[in-house]
């Protein structure tokens, strides 16, 4: 087994790519070797593209079907209107729901909350279920009054860092914020949600690290990969930079259609995440979120490959299938049947 490289990169060169990154849908197929009318563009979308180098650097030139090319370029199908596609499709801003208990702080499930550190990302995920959320509204001119009521309520043990992308914050962002949460003594873990070890895996600083180490809670970094082609010897090296710091890494994939929506794609994201260090955790529905039609998986399509996924894959490498439904206690497993040996012998001699 090949030792991957521990060494964090330099601070200030994650923002200089992210400075460069991709904004302009021709500017990134240019660079793909593809013609400006290899596919159906939109040429001012409500919902902006970013795509970091590193990230378009994983893509196959000449490829308008490129599973990674295809999940953060905007196309007018993110136009169309569909039935039962919302802007708000997990009831986070819905005051009726009662999620919002602070400016920047939103509680869904028992014993955890979810604080919205920012509104930007290294990348703009064209499936993404806040592509229309109202940040201006989550966005308070500091985290004090999310922080007081967490520390009000000692039924909450898990701080989860949200966004946008929590990694975005600074170093000494993220330093003081995490400081402020290993300050209230019930707390027991924090967890990030990034994309960033992922489309921008030079993130992964020294100053990140001994910041993550030094927290007296368990931190674990939920990491969003959707397809295999997106690891690389440099998620690698972040991924072991993480761990080294005593970080849990774990992945949750969105399942998409056009993207991943293989039982083969999928198996071999599972072993190459988990040969990379982290664990597949959840394979996520695609929320309704206005924009994403084209990304729709349905329930009767997603089954037999989950069940295939089961047949294939132990049971550490297997992730739960899952959807989010506003207001229920935790994600919802999808229900799936599997026949017996005794039944599929019935039906196969069953008169026609």
């Amino acid at each position: 087994m090949i030792t991957p490289n521990r060494t964090p990169w330099q601070s200030d060169e994650w923002q200089k790519l992210l400075r460069g990154a991709f904004r302009q849908p021709q500017e990134l197929l240019s660079h793909l070797d593809l013609p400006a009318d290899a596919l159906a563009l939109d040429q001012q979308p409500d919902f902006a593209m970013l795509v970091p180098g590193p990230f378009a650097a994983r893509m196959s030139p000449a490829d308008p079907t490129d599973p990674l090319l295809r999940q953060v370029l905007p196309v007018l199908q993110e136009r169309e209107h569909s039935a039962g596609f919302v802007a708000d499709p997990l009831g986070e801003d819905d005051a009726q729901l009662g999620f919002k208990r602070a400016p920047s702080l939103i509680q869904k499930y028992q014993g955890r909350v979810l604080m919205i550190t920012t509104p930007g990302c290294a990348v703009n995920c064209r499936y993404c279920f806040r592509r229309h959320f109202p940040y201006q509204d989550h966005k308070p001119a500091g985290h004090g009054e999310a922080l007081a009521v967490i520390a009000a309520d000692a039924s909450i043990s898990e701080v989860i860092l949200s966004g946008g992308d929590p990694l975005l914050l600074g170093d000494a962002q993220l330093a003081e914020l995490l400081d402020d949460i290993n300050a209230i003594a019930h707390v027991r873990r924090i967890r990030l949600h990034s994309r960033l070890p992922i489309v921008l895996p030079q993130r992964i600083t020294q100053a990140l690290l001994e910041t993550l180490a030094a927290s007296r809670c368990s931190v674990t970094v939920v990491v969003h990969c959707n397809h295999a082609q997106e690891l690389d010897a440099d998620t690698a090296r972040a991924f072991a930079c993480l761990r080294g710091a005593g970080v849990h890494l774990l992945n949750q994939t969105v399942l998409l259609r056009g993207v991943n929506n293989d039982v083969d794609v999928l198996c071999t994201l599972s072993e190459t995440l988990f040969e990379q260090g982290a664990l597949p955790y959840y394979l996520h529905m695609p929320d309704p979120v206005t924009g994403t039609a084209h990304f729709m998986v349905s329930d009767a399509q997603a089954r037999p490959i989950y069940e295939a996924m089961r047949e294939r894959l132990p049971g550490y490498l297997l992730p739960r299938l899952v959807r989010e439904e506003p207001g229920e206690i935790s994600k919802t497993p999808l229900a799936f049947q599997t026949l017996s040996k005794a039944d599929d012998s019935e039906r196969q001699s069953a008169p026609t």
